[in-house]
């Protein structure tokens, strides 16, 4: 059957946003965001596209939908790592590599006409939002914005011509069994005698801490792999887009002789309420959707944890997590997943492993030079 690749108009948007919701129709695990809040991250408004390009591509047979895919240009990373990487993101294809393989050669090749040397991806649409393929750990629903791919991405990227990048690994950690005496002797001991204060946040004070999140933010992740500073719109849009599900359990700073140092910001899975509505609120999902959201949510994720760079080696990734533990007993989590770590980021995926916490997901990027 012959293969059609098109470069859609941006009318057609929506049928670029509709394809993963009716590809994994029915899957037992994979669950979508909010259809609304996909097309608000791929509009050409959304703030990301003020330093980023775009062209999205779709795969026909014989008419029908096969698969799909972003090229990517974000200048902010080319800029700030003094590189040509171009991305691929938002690929979602049925089991057949030839669909695959001209649909990421044809983001390959925009690309190129862009002056990219190279194609790294999946990132949706940079590392600040979803990224990677899921590698390892098939047998059950990803946390809260963290994507599912079955198995045969893998197969299609590779066959491709596509070799992997980095791995990003997720920790799953017992809630329930609490943090440990051992651990809490060392927080003790490495927080003795300093004034540092773990502070929460409450509704009022929002947006303040949101700026002071933005700077520990930056600040924390500057020489990471694939990293890539926040500007102040993406910021305040990424805040604006979590306030009316923050709660002040969620969100803490450790304050150094009263200045903000560190954060660490938690997430109840909102994708098991999010798979009953599989991609819309409507009257038949409404019901099903507030029924998981209030009764169904026993595990959560650790979805940043950063500490400036002037205040690492006191203890404060310890004594936030600890936070995390005790704020995720009172919410009655049962697990919670730390995620993502880069692979060779050994100095806190050995925090992490110490204080019991397991990789039981694998999610790995890919790159093509082009």
């Amino acid at each position: 059957m012959s293969i059609e690749i098109r470069a859609l108009a941006e009318a057609e948007l929506g049928a670029f946003i509709d394809y993963p919701y009716d590809l994994f129709r029915g899957h037992p695990y994979w669950a979508g965001e909010l259809k609304k809040d996909v097309r608000h991250l791929l509009d050409t408004g959304h703030p990301f596209w003020r330093h980023g390009e775009r062209r999205l591509f779709m795969a026909f047979k014989a008419g029908r939908p096969a698969g799909r895919v972003a090229a990517i240009v974000n200048s902010a990373h080319n800029n700030f790592h003094n590189d040509k990487a171009g991305f691929f993101g938002f690929f979602d294809c049925e089991n057949d590599k030839e669909t695959a393989a001209a649909l990421l050669s044809a983001a390959c090749a925009w690309l190129k006409t862009r002056g990219m040397d190279s194609a790294i991806g999946p990132v949706n649409p940079s590392t600040n939002e979803t990224c990677g393929m899921l590698a390892e750990g098939f047998d059950g629903p990803p946390m809260v914005m963290m994507p599912y791919t079955p198995p045969y991405y893998l197969e299609l990227a590779e066959a491709a011509g596509f070799a992997k990048a980095k791995d990003l690994l997720a920790f799953r950690v017992d809630v329930a069994h609490g943090f440990g005496e051992r651990f809490e002797k060392i927080v003790q001991r490495l927080t003795r005698g300093k004034d540092i204060k773990v502070r929460h946040v409450d509704a009022g004070g929002l947006d303040k801490a949101i700026a002071e999140v933005k700077e520990i933010y930056n600040s924390a992740w500057e020489k990471n792999w694939g990293f890539v500073p926040m500007s102040d719109a993406e910021f305040n849009d990424m805040a604006a887009a979590m306030k009316p599900v923050l709660k002040p359990e969620y969100l803490y700073f450790a304050d150094v002789d009263g200045k903000p140092a560190a954060f660490v910001l938690l997430l109840p899975d909102l994708n098991i309420p999010l798979k009953a509505a599989h991609g819309s609120l409507t009257p038949l999902t409404l019901l099903p959707f507030l029924y998981r959201l209030y009764f169904k949510m026993r595990a959560g994720r650790m979805l940043t944890l950063g500490v400036k760079k002037e205040f690492r080696g006191r203890g404060l990734e310890m004594l936030l997590i600890k936070k995390g533990f005790e704020a995720g007993q009172k919410m009655k989590w049962v697990y919670g997943e730390m995620s993502w770590t880069l692979e060779d980021n050994t100095q806190i995926n050995g925090v992490i492993e110490a204080i019991g916490g397991r990789v039981y997901r694998k999610y790995r990027v890919y790159e093509k030079k082009i």
